[in-house]
Protein backbone atom coordinates (compact mmCIF):
# COMPACT_ATOMS: atom_id res chain seq x y z
CA UNK A 1 0.00 0.00 0.00
CA UNK A 2 0.99 3.58 -0.55
CA UNK A 3 0.62 6.33 2.04
CA UNK A 4 0.37 9.87 0.60
CA UNK A 5 1.99 8.73 -2.60
CA UNK A 6 4.97 7.14 -0.80
CA UNK A 7 5.91 3.48 -0.50
CA UNK A 8 5.08 1.66 2.70
CA UNK A 9 8.20 0.38 4.53
CA UNK A 10 7.09 -3.22 3.97
CA UNK A 11 6.84 -2.61 0.21
CA UNK A 12 10.29 -1.06 0.22
CA UNK A 13 11.81 -4.18 1.72
CA UNK A 14 10.03 -6.47 -0.76
CA UNK A 15 10.79 -4.42 -3.82
CA UNK A 16 14.43 -3.64 -2.91
CA UNK A 17 13.76 0.03 -3.59
CA UNK A 18 16.80 2.24 -2.88
CA UNK A 19 15.61 4.64 -0.22
CA UNK A 20 18.80 6.70 -0.38
CA UNK A 21 18.44 7.51 -4.05
CA UNK A 22 15.10 9.23 -3.54
CA UNK A 23 15.21 10.49 0.03
CA UNK A 24 18.82 11.79 0.41
CA UNK A 25 20.47 14.73 -1.27
CA UNK A 26 22.71 13.46 -4.02
CA UNK A 27 21.38 9.95 -3.54
CA UNK A 28 24.00 9.12 -0.83
CA UNK A 29 23.12 8.58 2.85
CA UNK A 30 25.00 10.89 5.25
CA UNK A 31 26.89 8.01 6.89
CA UNK A 32 28.26 6.93 3.50
CA UNK A 33 29.42 10.32 2.30
CA UNK A 34 33.16 10.86 2.09
CA UNK A 35 34.56 13.38 4.51
CA UNK A 36 36.45 16.35 3.21
CA UNK A 37 40.19 15.69 3.36
CA UNK A 38 42.10 17.49 6.09
CA UNK A 39 44.82 19.67 4.61
CA UNK A 40 47.84 19.95 6.89
CA UNK A 41 50.27 22.78 6.33
CA UNK A 42 53.72 21.38 5.62
CA UNK A 43 57.05 23.05 4.99
CA UNK A 44 59.07 20.87 2.63
CA UNK A 45 62.51 22.25 1.66
CA UNK A 46 63.13 19.69 -1.10
CA UNK A 47 61.83 21.97 -3.84
CA UNK A 48 64.29 24.68 -2.81
CA UNK A 49 67.19 22.22 -3.06
CA UNK A 50 66.07 21.20 -6.56
CA UNK A 51 66.07 24.87 -7.56
CA UNK A 52 69.50 25.32 -6.03
CA UNK A 53 71.03 22.39 -7.92
CA UNK A 54 69.44 23.24 -11.27
CA UNK A 55 69.99 27.01 -11.12
CA UNK A 56 73.37 27.25 -9.42
CA UNK A 57 75.96 29.46 -11.00
CA UNK A 58 79.68 28.89 -10.86
CA UNK A 59 81.22 32.18 -9.78
CA UNK A 60 84.73 32.67 -8.42
CA UNK A 61 83.82 35.53 -6.10
CA UNK A 62 81.00 34.46 -3.79
CA UNK A 63 80.24 38.07 -2.88
CA UNK A 64 79.34 38.83 -6.50
CA UNK A 65 76.39 36.48 -6.39
CA UNK A 66 73.00 37.63 -5.07
CA UNK A 67 70.07 35.26 -4.74
CA UNK A 68 67.58 37.75 -3.29
CA UNK A 69 64.11 37.46 -4.84
CA UNK A 70 61.71 40.33 -5.61
CA UNK A 71 58.83 40.63 -3.09
CA UNK A 72 56.11 39.17 -5.30
CA UNK A 73 54.19 35.90 -5.07
CA UNK A 74 55.25 35.08 -8.64
CA UNK A 75 58.73 34.20 -7.31
CA UNK A 76 57.63 31.71 -4.64
CA UNK A 77 58.67 28.75 -6.77
CA UNK A 78 62.17 30.18 -7.15
CA UNK A 79 63.05 30.07 -3.44
CA UNK A 80 66.39 28.51 -2.50
CA UNK A 81 67.53 26.78 0.71
CA UNK A 82 69.12 28.97 3.41
CA UNK A 83 72.59 27.68 2.54
CA UNK A 84 72.30 29.43 -0.84
CA UNK A 85 72.08 32.84 0.84
CA UNK A 86 75.12 32.39 3.08
CA UNK A 87 77.18 34.77 0.95
CA UNK A 88 74.57 37.51 0.66
CA UNK A 89 74.37 40.64 2.78
CA UNK A 90 70.58 40.48 2.93
CA UNK A 91 69.43 37.97 5.56
CA UNK A 92 65.71 38.37 4.94
CA UNK A 93 65.62 34.99 3.22
CA UNK A 94 67.01 33.25 6.34
CA UNK A 95 64.85 34.82 9.06
CA UNK A 96 61.90 32.69 10.21
CA UNK A 97 59.07 35.01 11.25
CA UNK A 98 56.09 33.26 9.68
CA UNK A 99 53.93 31.23 12.09
CA UNK A 100 53.38 27.64 10.90
CA UNK A 101 51.87 25.60 13.68
CA UNK A 102 51.18 25.41 17.41
CA UNK A 103 51.48 21.87 18.79
CA UNK A 104 50.47 20.78 22.28
CA UNK A 105 50.19 17.51 24.17
CA UNK A 106 46.96 16.24 25.67
CA UNK A 107 48.56 16.54 29.08
CA UNK A 108 49.45 20.19 29.04
CA UNK A 109 52.75 21.00 30.73
CA UNK A 110 55.77 23.27 30.12
CA UNK A 111 58.17 22.32 27.31
CA UNK A 112 61.66 22.62 28.81
CA UNK A 113 63.92 21.52 25.96
CA UNK A 114 63.83 20.31 22.38
CA UNK A 115 66.10 19.07 19.62
CA UNK A 116 65.76 18.07 15.97
CA UNK A 117 66.84 14.61 14.92
CA UNK A 118 70.10 14.84 12.93
CA UNK A 119 68.37 14.33 9.56
CA UNK A 120 65.60 16.80 10.47
CA UNK A 121 62.67 14.40 10.04
CA UNK A 122 61.38 14.85 13.58
CA UNK A 123 61.49 17.23 16.50
CA UNK A 124 61.89 15.75 19.99
CA UNK A 125 60.58 17.76 22.94
CA UNK A 126 61.12 17.12 26.64
CA UNK A 127 58.52 18.35 29.11
CA UNK A 128 58.04 18.83 32.85
CA UNK A 129 56.48 15.39 33.42
CA UNK A 130 59.42 13.47 31.92
CA UNK A 131 57.92 12.72 28.50
CA UNK A 132 59.49 12.79 25.05
CA UNK A 133 57.11 13.86 22.30
CA UNK A 134 58.08 13.32 18.66
CA UNK A 135 56.63 15.73 16.08
CA UNK A 136 56.81 15.32 12.32
CA UNK A 137 59.40 17.59 10.73
CA UNK A 138 57.33 18.43 7.64
CA UNK A 139 53.69 18.66 8.72
CA UNK A 140 54.54 19.27 12.42
CA UNK A 141 51.84 16.85 13.55
CA UNK A 142 52.11 14.41 16.47
CA UNK A 143 53.89 11.09 15.86
CA UNK A 144 54.51 9.38 19.18
CA UNK A 145 55.13 9.92 22.88
CA UNK A 146 57.11 7.99 25.48
CA UNK A 147 57.80 8.25 29.20
CA UNK A 148 61.54 8.87 29.22
CA UNK A 149 62.32 10.17 32.72
CA UNK A 150 60.72 10.11 36.15
CA UNK A 151 61.37 13.84 36.61
CA UNK A 152 61.16 16.87 34.37
CA UNK A 153 63.44 16.65 31.32
CA UNK A 154 65.89 19.56 31.48
CA UNK A 155 68.47 18.98 28.73
CA UNK A 156 69.10 16.93 25.60
CA UNK A 157 71.91 16.84 23.05
CA UNK A 158 72.91 14.68 20.06
CA UNK A 159 76.43 13.38 19.56
CA UNK A 160 78.31 14.75 16.56
CA UNK A 161 78.21 11.35 14.84
CA UNK A 162 74.38 11.47 15.08
CA UNK A 163 74.16 8.05 16.74
CA UNK A 164 73.46 8.96 20.36
CA UNK A 165 71.08 11.21 22.25
CA UNK A 166 71.97 12.11 25.84
CA UNK A 167 69.28 13.56 28.10
CA UNK A 168 69.10 14.69 31.72
CA UNK A 169 66.35 15.49 34.20
CA UNK A 170 65.52 17.50 37.30
CA UNK A 171 66.60 14.65 39.59
CA UNK A 172 70.17 14.64 38.26
CA UNK A 173 69.74 11.47 36.17
CA UNK A 174 71.51 11.22 32.79
CA UNK A 175 70.39 8.73 30.12
CA UNK A 176 71.80 7.47 26.82
CA UNK A 177 69.43 6.84 23.91
CA UNK A 178 69.96 5.26 20.52
CA UNK A 179 68.43 6.88 17.44
CA UNK A 180 65.58 4.36 17.73
CA UNK A 181 64.71 5.92 21.12
CA UNK A 182 65.98 2.86 23.01
CA UNK A 183 67.42 3.66 26.42
CA UNK A 184 70.74 1.85 26.95
CA UNK A 185 72.38 3.62 29.90
CA UNK A 186 71.39 5.42 33.10
CA UNK A 187 73.71 7.48 35.31
CA UNK A 188 73.06 9.32 38.55
CA UNK A 189 75.03 12.33 37.41
CA UNK A 190 74.31 15.04 39.96
CA UNK A 191 72.64 15.56 43.31
CA UNK A 192 70.38 18.27 41.89
CA UNK A 193 68.83 19.24 38.56
CA UNK A 194 71.02 18.96 35.45
CA UNK A 195 70.63 22.14 33.42
CA UNK A 196 72.76 21.58 30.31
CA UNK A 197 74.72 18.96 28.35
CA UNK A 198 77.33 19.19 25.60
CA UNK A 199 79.51 16.74 23.64
CA UNK A 200 83.22 17.18 23.01
CA UNK A 201 84.29 17.56 19.35
CA UNK A 202 85.43 13.91 19.30
CA UNK A 203 82.32 12.50 21.05
CA UNK A 204 84.56 10.62 23.49
CA UNK A 205 83.55 12.95 26.33
CA UNK A 206 80.53 14.95 27.31
CA UNK A 207 79.96 17.58 29.98
CA UNK A 208 77.05 18.32 32.31
CA UNK A 209 76.25 21.18 34.67
CA UNK A 210 73.87 21.31 37.58
CA UNK A 211 72.19 23.33 40.30
CA UNK A 212 74.69 21.71 42.69
CA UNK A 213 77.20 24.35 41.44
CA UNK A 214 79.40 21.83 39.63
CA UNK A 215 80.44 21.05 36.07
CA UNK A 216 81.27 17.39 35.43
CA UNK A 217 83.18 15.78 32.57
CA UNK A 218 82.21 12.22 31.66
CA UNK A 219 83.74 9.46 29.58
CA UNK A 220 80.93 8.59 27.19
CA UNK A 221 81.79 4.94 26.54
CA UNK A 222 82.21 3.86 30.15
CA UNK A 223 79.84 6.39 31.71
CA UNK A 224 82.53 7.20 34.26
CA UNK A 225 82.89 10.61 35.88
CA UNK A 226 86.37 11.90 34.99
CA UNK A 227 86.56 15.34 36.51
CA UNK A 228 84.52 17.76 38.61
CA UNK A 229 85.01 21.47 37.91
CA UNK A 230 84.29 23.64 40.93
CA UNK A 231 84.62 27.39 40.71
CA UNK A 232 81.14 28.78 40.41
CA UNK A 233 79.58 30.01 43.61
CA UNK A 234 75.99 29.14 42.72
CA UNK A 235 73.82 27.08 40.34
CA UNK A 236 75.48 26.44 36.97
CA UNK A 237 72.80 27.03 34.34
CA UNK A 238 74.62 26.31 31.09
CA UNK A 239 77.74 24.71 29.65
CA UNK A 240 79.11 24.23 26.12
CA UNK A 241 82.13 22.51 24.57
CA UNK A 242 84.15 24.48 22.04
CA UNK A 243 83.40 23.14 18.51
CA UNK A 244 87.09 22.48 17.70
CA UNK A 245 89.32 23.09 20.71
CA UNK A 246 89.66 21.55 24.15
CA UNK A 247 87.77 24.33 25.91
CA UNK A 248 84.58 24.67 27.93
CA UNK A 249 82.38 27.67 28.66
CA UNK A 250 79.89 27.75 31.52
CA UNK A 251 77.42 30.30 32.88
CA UNK A 252 76.04 30.50 36.38
CA UNK A 253 73.63 32.14 38.76
CA UNK A 254 76.66 33.95 40.22
CA UNK A 255 76.59 36.18 37.06
CA UNK A 256 79.89 34.78 35.78
CA UNK A 257 80.96 33.11 32.55
CA UNK A 258 83.98 30.85 33.00
CA UNK A 259 86.34 29.37 30.40
CA UNK A 260 87.76 25.99 31.44
CA UNK A 261 90.53 23.60 30.43
CA UNK A 262 88.75 20.22 30.63
CA UNK A 263 92.05 18.29 30.77
CA UNK A 264 93.41 19.98 33.88
CA UNK A 265 90.10 21.13 35.31
CA UNK A 266 91.44 24.67 35.78
CA UNK A 267 89.54 27.87 35.08
CA UNK A 268 91.43 29.75 32.36
CA UNK A 269 89.45 32.96 32.52
CA UNK A 270 86.36 34.53 34.05
CA UNK A 271 84.14 36.97 32.15
CA UNK A 272 82.34 39.54 34.31
CA UNK A 273 80.12 41.13 31.69
CA UNK A 274 76.67 40.29 33.07
CA UNK A 275 74.95 41.65 36.16
CA UNK A 276 72.55 38.75 36.72
CA UNK A 277 72.13 35.01 36.10
CA UNK A 278 73.66 33.72 32.86
CA UNK A 279 71.06 31.41 31.32
CA UNK A 280 72.74 30.32 28.07
CA UNK A 281 76.15 30.16 26.42
CA UNK A 282 76.67 29.14 22.78
CA UNK A 283 79.83 28.87 20.69
CA UNK A 284 79.72 30.01 17.10
CA UNK A 285 80.70 27.47 14.44
CA UNK A 286 83.75 29.61 13.58
CA UNK A 287 85.12 28.90 17.06
CA UNK A 288 85.94 32.55 17.77
CA UNK A 289 82.69 33.95 19.14
CA UNK A 290 80.96 33.08 22.41
CA UNK A 291 77.33 34.15 22.74
CA UNK A 292 75.83 34.64 26.22
CA UNK A 293 72.27 35.40 27.38
CA UNK A 294 71.37 36.65 30.81
CA UNK A 295 68.63 37.62 33.21
CA UNK A 296 69.86 41.23 32.94
CA UNK A 297 68.03 41.37 29.55
CA UNK A 298 71.31 41.59 27.63
CA UNK A 299 72.97 39.45 24.99
CA UNK A 300 76.74 39.66 24.79
CA UNK A 301 79.23 38.39 22.21
CA UNK A 302 82.83 37.72 23.22
CA UNK A 303 85.83 37.21 20.97
CA UNK A 304 87.60 34.29 22.61
CA UNK A 305 90.90 35.15 20.90
CA UNK A 306 91.14 38.37 22.94
CA UNK A 307 88.81 37.29 25.77
CA UNK A 308 86.97 40.57 25.32
CA UNK A 309 83.37 41.53 24.75
CA UNK A 310 82.84 43.16 21.37
CA UNK A 311 79.05 43.50 21.24
CA UNK A 312 76.19 44.05 23.68
CA UNK A 313 72.70 43.70 22.23
CA UNK A 314 69.68 45.30 23.89
CA UNK A 315 66.13 44.69 22.76
CA UNK A 316 64.35 42.27 25.06
CA UNK A 317 62.18 43.76 27.81
CA UNK A 318 62.60 40.72 30.07
CA UNK A 319 65.18 38.03 30.81
CA UNK A 320 66.82 36.41 27.77
CA UNK A 321 66.19 32.71 28.35
CA UNK A 322 67.32 31.04 25.10
CA UNK A 323 69.63 31.59 22.12
CA UNK A 324 70.65 29.61 19.02
CA UNK A 325 73.06 30.23 16.14
CA UNK A 326 71.90 29.61 12.57
CA UNK A 327 73.29 26.28 11.27
CA UNK A 328 74.60 27.81 8.02
CA UNK A 329 74.96 31.55 8.47
CA UNK A 330 77.52 32.27 11.18
CA UNK A 331 76.46 35.89 11.75
CA UNK A 332 72.77 35.13 12.35
CA UNK A 333 71.19 33.97 15.60
CA UNK A 334 67.81 33.99 17.34
CA UNK A 335 66.95 34.73 20.96
CA UNK A 336 63.91 34.10 23.14
CA UNK A 337 62.76 35.95 26.22
CA UNK A 338 60.82 35.37 29.43
CA UNK A 339 57.96 37.47 28.05
CA UNK A 340 57.54 35.09 25.08
CA UNK A 341 59.15 37.26 22.41
CA UNK A 342 61.59 36.17 19.70
CA UNK A 343 64.27 38.32 18.08
CA UNK A 344 66.61 37.69 15.15
CA UNK A 345 70.04 39.33 15.24
CA UNK A 346 73.01 39.80 12.95
CA UNK A 347 76.49 40.14 14.40
CA UNK A 348 77.75 43.65 13.69
CA UNK A 349 74.35 45.35 13.92
CA UNK A 350 72.95 46.91 17.09
CA UNK A 351 69.27 46.48 16.33
CA UNK A 352 67.35 43.26 15.74
CA UNK A 353 66.69 42.26 12.13
CA UNK A 354 63.17 41.08 13.02
CA UNK A 355 61.10 40.40 16.11
CA UNK A 356 57.96 38.51 17.11
CA UNK A 357 56.68 40.30 20.23
CA UNK A 358 54.06 37.72 21.25
CA UNK A 359 55.46 34.47 19.92
CA UNK A 360 54.47 32.73 23.17
CA UNK A 361 52.38 33.71 26.16
CA UNK A 362 55.23 33.15 28.62
CA UNK A 363 58.92 32.21 28.75
CA UNK A 364 60.62 30.62 25.74
CA UNK A 365 62.77 27.92 27.37
CA UNK A 366 64.45 26.58 24.24
CA UNK A 367 64.98 27.41 20.56
CA UNK A 368 66.34 25.11 17.87
CA UNK A 369 66.94 25.66 14.15
CA UNK A 370 66.12 22.86 11.75
CA UNK A 371 69.40 21.39 10.37
CA UNK A 372 68.54 22.90 6.97
CA UNK A 373 67.88 26.31 8.57
CA UNK A 374 64.44 26.94 7.07
CA UNK A 375 62.38 26.36 10.25
CA UNK A 376 62.73 27.40 13.88
CA UNK A 377 61.10 25.42 16.71
CA UNK A 378 60.42 26.99 20.10
CA UNK A 379 59.37 25.38 23.38
CA UNK A 380 57.68 27.44 26.05
CA UNK A 381 56.31 27.54 29.56
CA UNK A 382 52.86 28.09 28.01
CA UNK A 383 52.73 24.30 27.28
CA UNK A 384 53.17 24.68 23.52
CA UNK A 385 55.73 23.94 20.84
CA UNK A 386 55.59 26.35 17.91
CA UNK A 387 57.11 26.18 14.46
CA UNK A 388 58.20 29.23 12.48
CA UNK A 389 59.28 29.29 8.83
CA UNK A 390 60.61 31.77 6.31
CA UNK A 391 58.28 34.23 4.63
CA UNK A 392 57.81 33.51 0.97
CA UNK A 393 58.10 36.31 -1.60
CA UNK A 394 54.93 38.39 -1.49
CA UNK A 395 53.84 37.23 1.99
CA UNK A 396 52.79 40.00 4.38
CA UNK A 397 55.31 40.55 7.16
CA UNK A 398 52.56 40.87 9.79
CA UNK A 399 52.24 37.08 10.08
CA UNK A 400 54.09 37.34 13.37
CA UNK A 401 51.38 39.66 14.70
CA UNK A 402 48.70 37.22 13.57
CA UNK A 403 50.53 34.44 15.39
CA UNK A 404 50.73 36.43 18.60
CA UNK A 405 47.06 37.33 18.54
CA UNK A 406 45.51 34.03 17.55
CA UNK A 407 47.98 31.20 18.17
CA UNK A 408 46.94 30.84 21.79
CA UNK A 409 43.41 30.06 20.61
CA UNK A 410 44.50 27.34 18.21
CA UNK A 411 44.31 23.76 19.36
CA UNK A 412 46.09 22.26 16.40
CA UNK A 413 48.48 19.43 16.97
CA UNK A 414 46.92 18.03 20.15
CA UNK A 415 47.93 14.43 20.68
Amino acid sequence: MQENGELHPAQVLKSGHDVGSSHYAGGVPPHKRMRKPIVRKSVDPNATFINYVTQRRFVLARSVRSNALPPHSFYKKQMLPPMAYAGDDDLASCVCTKFCRCSTNKQRCPVNCLTWTPEGRRLITGNSVGEFTLWNGLAFNFETILQAHDDAVRAMVWSHNDNWLVTADHGGVIKYWQSSMTNVQLLQGHREAVRSLSFSPTDFKFVSCSDDATVKIWDFESGREERVLTGHGWDVKCVAYHPQKCLLASGSKDNLVKIWDPKSGNSLNTLHGHKNTVFKVAWNSNGNWLLTASRDQLIKIYDIRMLKEFATLKGHAREVTSIAWHPWYERLFVSGSYDGSLMYWEVGKENALASIPQAHDTAVWDIQWHPVGHVVATGSNDHSTKFWCRNRPGDPMDDNVIAGMFARHLKLGST
